[in-house]
């Protein structure tokens, strides 16, 4: 089967490699979290900081690593640099079940961050890569897709292995194995080049262009960093303080687990549908997403019923899930084709420092303004949600909010 990439075709088996990388995005971390609470019981003399890093640590490594691996994109081997990172991501995977010690837990988290860093920009610079016009676009949706069901899927099997031994969720990162194989069928070099005509599928133009002498419109990348780890900070909160505002409301961690789940899933959603949903708000895309996840806020916030919750977790995640792969897509239409992969890496750090920085600034501002309700978080991210959906509305005919992305 053949798959039409807009400047010819791929085998399928390819377009299975490019999605298999996505895959595994969400990966990083997500084992520790169903075997926090009984690590202070298996290591009952590690530190609290010790338990926090194997969480927090390979987000922290994955930062430097996602800009190493944009850069390196412009001089090595794109395909050499992927297998290097997909292949520390495995050996992580197997020391993370050999570790009978919390600072052998540690030390492989941070490789894992590097191995994760290295792929992250990889899985959509090779999307773009492959990929033009609407193709593009409609690929950049699947690949979110793909990641947020991969974390839901593996959220769950984790939550079961972990109630057999605290060492089986570890086989998560174990998946990269597929990758590798699947890596063997990508080869760029061999890609038709773009027509001349395609001027805006990021054909190289001369360096006294618009692209300015670095190749990448520097300009327009800051603001979508901003604007995506803003969007990124507005809705991980539903992942980071639903659970206890529902604890607030009496409710179980099971109904916060279904809730996230929701949240997750919603996220996904979109992104199968994304030309579509481009052609039919237009230049609302952006605001629309906004004004759903404010919507979503709200309902949390006042709602004590768990159905309501459920639908705001839906709507909050549905916003998301058109805003990702939607910055994905604006990104690469803002540096020439060898520079896409590095202002792709650019873009996806702001992800993870959203992730770092919401517990800081939540805490920050119940501290200065002495609250100490858990609906606290969900009001002052309506706010801020409100106050750029009128601004999106205000500049919807500008770069960012404009959405004629075909």
């Amino acid at each position: 089967m053949k798959i039409n990439t807009g400047r010819g075709t791929i085998p399928l088996i390819t377009l299975a490699g490019i999605w298999s990388i996505s895959a595994l995005n969400a990966l990083p971390g997500l084992a520790v979290s169903p075997i926090l609470g009984q690590l202070s019981v298996i290591f009952p003399h590690s530190s609290e900081l010790s338990i926090q890093l194997l969480s927090s640590l390979p987000s922290l490594m994955i930062i430097p690593f996602i800009l190493l691996s944009g850069k390196l994109t412009e001089k090595v081997n794109n395909i050499r640099l992927l297998q290097i990172g997909l292949a520390i991501f495995t050996v992580s995977g197997i020391l993370y079940l050999l570790s009978v010690k919390m600072w052998q837990l540690v030390a492989v988290s941070a490789l894992l961050g590097v191995g994760s860093g290295l792929i992250v920009p990889l899985s959509t610079g090779l999307i773009s890569r492959y990929f033009i016009g609407k193709y593009r676009v409609k690929q950049f949706g699947y690949s979110s897709a793909i990641t947020n069901i991969t974390l839901v899927l593996a959220t769950t099997a984790t939550g079961y292995l972990a109630e057999v031994n605290w060492h089986l969720p570890f086989l998560v990162y174990l998946l990269p194995i597929i990758s590798i194989i699947l890596s063997f069928y990508l080869n760029i070099d061999d890609l038709p080049k773009p027509k001349d005509a395609d001027v805006g599928d990021n054909v190289e133009p001369a360096y006294n262009t618009s692209y300015g002498k670095k190749g990448i419109q520097v300009k327009y990348l800051i603001q979508l960093m901003l604007f995506y780890g803003l969007a990124t900070y507005l809705v991980i909160i539903v992942s980071f303080n639903l659970p206890f505002l529902m604890e607030e409301y009496h409710f179980t961690s099971g109904n916060s687990g279904i809730m996230i789940s929701l949240f997750f899933l919603a996220i996904m959603a979109p992104g199968l549908i994304l030309n579509n949903i481009l052609d039919r708000l237009k230049s609302l895309t952006l605001f629309g997403s906004l004004v759903s996840i404010a919507l979503g806020l709200l309902l949390i916030w006042i709602s004590h019923a768990e159905w309501t919750i459920g639908l705001g977790c839906i709507l909050t995640g549905l916003g998301y899930g058109v805003i990702q792969p939607v910055v994905y897509a604006k990104t690469t239409r803002i540096a020439v084709e060898r520079k896409v992969t590095l202002a792709l890496a650019f873009v996806m750090t702001m992800n993870y420092l959203a992730i770092l920085a919401c517990p800081f600034i939540i805490d920050m501002f119940k501290s200065m303004l002495h609250v100490h309700t858990q609906q606290f978080a969900f009001v002052f991210n309506l706010v801020i949600s409100l106050i750029v959906a009128v601004f999106a509305y205000l500049k919807r005919n500008s770069f960012i909010y404009d959405d004629q992305l075909q």
